[in-house]
């Protein structure tokens, strides 16, 4: 593979925010979305074979990883050694030299090997792995016919663009299957790898980590921003992994994960697995905390579980986990999740995390929550997003940018001032029609100032703009420490002839019936009743 040049690829600018895609890069994206439009077309027939969408995609990633091994092996171009990812005996070149009734055994055979390496990456990836292409006849015109046939690690382009990830887009736009729950936008992902400037000094992770988008995401940009300052054996020593992991707690998903991560040279074969197939939430961190979190914690309420904190409240469930370092007792996962993220943050470390509203305004254990939050970490940005990002109908959510400090000596709160950047007011976007893009999120990513001091943030002068602060003393001020804070006034809401399609409104209608009931649900919960939000398409 010849290395990219700023000819072949969209290079970032200092400041982290990509400049504009050169023709050649164009050409490259143009040829990745072809490959893909073919892959997903032939899940038309793997459907009607009886598959479901996250199935589907499991069976055409164990191809296509193949496949993609077989192309990068010893080929890389800035020194990695990738051979032997995969054993010659159990490669792609040996299974598509078959046909037939042989193609499949042989096929069955590589699935059973590769999951013999527990521990490892590459049994991560073919843990329990079968085949579900039941007809030689299918599997034969996929491997010959359609795989086997194109080149996957499109030249001048890195993996994170290429068909594979483009597979597990297609795969997320599948919410009844729960394939989207796994699937955080792109654009929101590298906004927030930006502004929170990876180095090679971090270690880094995500205990909710999905596919591995924030890892990849944070191991590109160290890549591209410090990959002149470091050594080969600094290089070595980063991609081996040893400053990256993440939890995920559904197999399938851990297993697209670790190919993900192997595909974009992050950890060895028959290394240690970078991904940890467990629940993320059963256990406090033991020795091993990071100095960046990235995060974005599945959605919905209510767990089967109930941690039990140092408040020692008792709501009767089916499992309970004791974690005497967290604060507030709840089967809120993301209240969970973020009281988490707050443990398994380094000492002048610090977090991106991506919540919905509720967390913000919920009171009882929210409100124990988030003072701490305010007292002993630096909240200092709120990012608030839009609906008709997510999978998962209706969700209003924020990004949570926080530091970890030592204890103060004379115990005063770490947070002197919290800016709110208003991301939502006046944002239409839908999965489709008007997709977010990263240049959406440009002016949020300049008004933060990444790498200066908070005291270089400028307010906006309009009192109706998105970029605002507060202080410790007025959100501690807030009944119930609110912090679901908002002041503009959307536009197309005053304006008769807003341009709006009418498609647009009405799905922004639903999305606020939806996070309105979820709000009032949050609120039911909190005072007793026994309710949950239904499901999108209950709705």
């Amino acid at each position: 593979m010849t290395a990219p040049t700023q000819d072949d690829a969209a290079i970032p600018s200092a400041e982290g925010v990509p400049l504009t895609e050169t023709p050649k890069s164009k050409q490259a994206a143009a040829q990745t979305n072809t490959l893909v439009a073919k892959l997903w077309n032939y899940c038309n027939v793997l459907r009607d074979n009886g598959m479901s969408t996250i199935e589907y995609v499991e069976q055409l990633s164990y191809l296509l990883f193949l496949k993609m091994v077989h192309e990068i092996e010893n080929d890389a171009w800035d020194g990695r050694d990738l051979s032997g990812i995969v054993p010659k005996d159990y490669n792609w070149q040996s299974l598509a030299s078959k046909r037939g009734a042989e193609l499949e055994a042989h096929y069955r055979a590589i699935l059973e090997h590769l999951g013999r390496k527990p521990h490892t990456t590459i049994g991560t990836i073919f843990a329990d792995a079968q085949n579900r292409i039941t007809k030689p006849a299918l599997l034969e015109k996929l491997v010959v016919e359609l795989i086997g046939r194109e080149e996957w690690t499109v030249t001048g382009t890195d993996l994170k663009g290429d068909a594979y990830e483009g597979l597990l887009a297609k795969g997320a736009s599948d919410t009844k299957t729960g394939a989207g729950q796994y699937f955080t936008p792109r654009a929101l992902i590298d906004a927030m790898v930006d502004v929170t400037q990876p180095d090679p000094d971090d270690t880094i992770t995500d205990p909710a980590c999905g596919t591995g988008g924030f890892l990849i995401a944070a191991h590109t940009y160290i890549t591209r921003h410090h990959i002149k300052d470091m050594d080969l054996e600094a290089r070595k020593a980063y991609d081996s992994g040893r400053k990256i992991w993440g939890n995920e707690l559904v197999t399938g998903t851990a297993r697209l994960a670790a190919m993900n991560m192997l595909l974009h040279g992050i950890g060895k074969s028959d290394g240690p697995s970078l991904i940890d197939v467990s629940d993320a939430l059963a256990e406090k961190p033991s020795g091993r905390h990071a100095s960046l979190v990235l995060a974005n914690p599945p959605f919905g309420r209510k767990s089967a579980i109930t941690v039990i904190g140092q408040d020692g409240d008792l709501e009767k469930e089916d499992v309970q986990y004791d974690r005497d370092d967290f604060t507030a007792t709840t089967t809120n996962k993301q209240l969970n999740f973020l009281q988490h993220i707050m443990s398994l943050t380094a000492v002048n470390g610090r977090a991106a995390v991506v919540l919905p509203d509720n967390v913000l305004f919920e009171g009882g254990a929210g409100e124990k929550v988030r003072r701490k939050l305010l007292d002993e970490f630096d909240l200092h940005t709120i990012l608030r997003l839009p609906t008709g990002l997510f999978y998962a109908g209706g969700v209003k959510a924020n990004v949570l940018f926080f530091d970890k400090k030592p204890p103060r000596a004379d115990g005063k709160p770490h947070t002197i001032v919290t800016w709110v950047y208003d991301f939502r007011t006046g944002q239409h976007f839908t999965m489709k029609q008007r997709p977010l893009t990263r240049a959406d999120l440009d002016d949020f990513v300049a008004k933060y100032k990444a790498g200066e001091p908070l005291t270089a943030r400028v307010a906006d002068e309009d009192d109706n703009g998105p970029w605002k602060s507060y202080t410790y003393e007025e959100l501690t001020a807030r009944e119930k420490v609110n912090l679901d804070i908002t002041w503009m006034k959307d536009p197309a809401l005053e304006d008769a002839d807003s341009d709006l399609e009418p498609e647009v409104i009405a799905e922004e209608i639903v999305r606020d019936l939806q996070s309105a009931l979820a709000e009032f649900t949050a609120i039911a919960k909190s005072l007793g009743a026994d309710v949950d939000v239904p499901e999108a398409e209950e709705i």
